[in-house]
């Protein structure tokens, strides 16, 4: 697909010059245009207006004032342009989204805004969104989103040490006990920046946070100035729990009230600038209920079919109401990794397994083992061995505490891995 829109690229170039007006074919129907060559693929003018269009609606909506057109359009055109690098690199890697976890994704942002998953496509259009444009862009995002955990995420380590320093610096504070609706100013240091391109920088976002404590719109002021994706929605990073804020931020946002804006401070490679929206206190202490089972599963494959597995699945639960062993059948039958200890799940969260695993395992009695059923992963029959109500106070810490290390190198990390995608890019601009 990327050379076929490649090759579309260079006939649309050497037919004739390339302007920003539309041209017309031989029938008077308009043609597309290239906005920009990106490697073997193209950001088309089409896709340009569009976007263009929706952030100019968005402006107006909001009440935002936007730079200048050209300007507007430039900075535009290079989100785009980043975009189809990295949708580029997704495509090399095989990373694809599927339909059930595009589903799920817009099942999700349907239930916050309160609406039935199948009345979604009526309310997007009641605000003048089509449905399959917007799954495409949901899929492309969930996609970027993906990208970045692989490429960067993944790259990212966390020591022990650093999440005890972490809880240890953590307790008891504000910060980790409320929940932030925040805004957010990236200014970019060039790479290596020198003493004086530092200075050069600060400035920038000096005067950047002195317009908005003179009184202009901190979203407009993000539209213009901020580098970061969020830019185009003035910055906003929507609610935040306060155990999953970057650790760069907390100390920032300590002494912040609603409406506060933060003078800017610095990272590794960029300056910010923090505006609190709303804020929320958020509870602590957390239980959830547990179950302890174990499994038996049996994979069909070349050898075994569909129906021999559960066949011999009916055999197995014969033979333990026989009164035989259900673990040591289990090292003795199951697939999979669990099988050496006798299919032990050990305690288990809810969602820790397939929907069709874990509602057969959750409608059990503790002691019960269940009839042969199917999931993604084969046949299986499960016995619950024990159910608790268990405090993961501790455990939500230390997940937490990573998740804050790891956003707050990933703030980082990925600006800089975008810097390097972009420029090694073979790009040319058409407009």
């Amino acid at each position: 697909m990327l050379k076929i829109r490649y090759l579309y690229a260079v006939a649309a170039i050497a037919a004739a010059p390339l302007t920003t007006a539309e041209e017309l074919s031989e029938t008077g129907e308009f043609l597309d245009g290239v906005a920009a060559i990106v490697n073997e693929g193209v950001v088309l003018k089409s896709q340009l207006r569009e976007e263009v269009s929706l952030i100019i609606k968005r402006a107006e909506q909001q009440g935002f004032q936007l730079p200048p057109a050209n300007v507007l359009q430039e900075q535009i055109l290079e989100r785009l342009i980043l975009t189809e690098i990295q949708l580029q690199r997704a495509d090399q890697i095989g990373l694809s989204v599927s339909d059930q976890m595009l589903n799920d994704s817009i099942a999700r942002m349907a239930q916050q805004a309160g609406i039935p998953f199948d009345q979604m496509p009526a309310a997007l259009a009641a605000d003048g969104v089509d449905y399959a444009d917007f799954r495409r862009g949901m899929r492309e995002e969930i996609t970027l989103e993906q990208l970045r955990r692989i490429m960067v995420g993944q790259e990212i380590d966390v020591s022990d040490r650093e999440i005890e320093q972490c809880i240890t610096d953590l307790e008891d504070n504000v910060v980790v006990n409320s929940s932030w609706n925040l805004s957010h100013i990236l200014v970019n240091l060039p790479d290596g920046a020198t003493s004086a391109q530092i200075d050069e920088t600060l400035e920038l976002a000096q005067q950047v946070y002195q317009q908005i404590v003179d009184g202009a719109d901190f979203g407009e002021m993000a539209i213009r100035y901020s580098q970061s994706d969020t830019s185009l929605r003035g910055g906003s990073l929507g609610w935040i729990e306060g155990q999953q804020i970057p650790s760069f931020f907390v100390d920032v946002l300590t002494d912040m009230e609603v409406g506060d804006v933060s003078q800017p401070f610095r990272t590794s490679s960029s300056f910010h600038i923090v505006k609190v929206n709303e804020l929320r206190s958020a509870i602590q202490r957390s239980e959830i209920d547990q179950t302890k089972a174990r499994h038996i599963l049996i994979t069909p494959n070349e050898i075994i079919d569909d129906a021999t597995a559960r066949q011999q699945l009916d055999d197995a639960l014969e033979r333990i109401e026989e009164g035989e062993d259900f673990g040591e059948l289990a090292k003795l039958l199951s697939d999979g990794p669990t099988a050496p200890v006798g299919g032990d799940l050990g305690w288990s969260d809810p969602g820790s397994f397939v929907p069709e695993f874990e509602q057969i395992m959750d409608d059990l009695e503790i002691g019960e083992v269940s009839k042969p059923f199917r999931s993604p992963f084969g046949w299986h029959i499960v016995e619950v061995l024990d159910r608790r109500v268990y405090d993961n106070t501790e455990d939500l810490k230390r997940r937490n505490c990573d998740a804050r290390i790891r956003n707050s190198k990933m703030e980082d990390e990925t600006q800089l891995w975008m810097r390097r995608l972009r420029d090694e890019a073979f790009v040319v601009k058409r407009m």
